[in-house]
């Protein structure tokens, strides 16, 4: 489950993980809720609020609670829209910072280092791999390279809790079958 690449470029960053999971499995951990709230951010963050319309230009809105690059414990909010949604393929939306009500706000708002577009684009493919594993590609388009680093560190301890909350569900279904 640790089998991840990592690539960054000058506002392009790609993520690479496979998990030991079905892909209907990983699908759900994106489009469900309650399931994208018990991963989504890094260790020791927590996402005590996540709004998601998983549709075709529906909107999300997500809160991540915890440290920030300054130490102190904070909330950072995103909002954004799904651009594509390709069930079990594909998912593409734009993210930018925003604030509590989830209207869109600089990254300076957040103490964010380098030079941000108002939205970054997100594209995340989803492929079966040896019929019981499933691998993610998250693409950031629009990232700086200044946080590019942290942004991979993000990502990986997400998906290092995502591995569990997935295998926890797997292990959920296969017992009911």
């Amino acid at each position: 489950m640790k089998s991840m690449t990592e690539k960054s470029s000058i506002n392009n960053l790609i993520i690479t993980r496979v998990f030991d999971v079905p892909l209907d499995v990983v699908w759900e951990a994106w489009s469900d809720q309650e399931m994208f709230k018990r991963w989504w951010g890094p260790k020791d963050f927590i996402a005590p609020h996540i709004s998601i319309d998983f549709r075709t230009g529906g909107k999300f809105v997500y809160c991540m609670r915890g440290a920030g690059p300054d130490g102190i414990v904070r909330d950072f909010w995103n909002t954004g829209k799904y651009i594509e949604i390709l069930p079990m393929e594909k998912i593409v939306m734009t993210m930018s910072f925003a604030d509590k009500h989830g209207e869109p706000v600089p990254p300076a708002h957040y103490d964010m280092p380098g030079e941000w577009p108002n939205y970054i684009t997100l594209i995340v493919t989803f492929e079966s791999y040896a019929d019981t594993k499933s691998k993610v590609t998250v693409r950031e388009i629009g990232i700086p390279d200044v946080v590019s680093e942290f942004a991979c560190l993000g990502w990986r301890q997400s998906f290092d809790k995502m591995t569990q909350i997935v295998l926890e569900e797997s292990n959920r279904i296969a017992s009911i079958v």
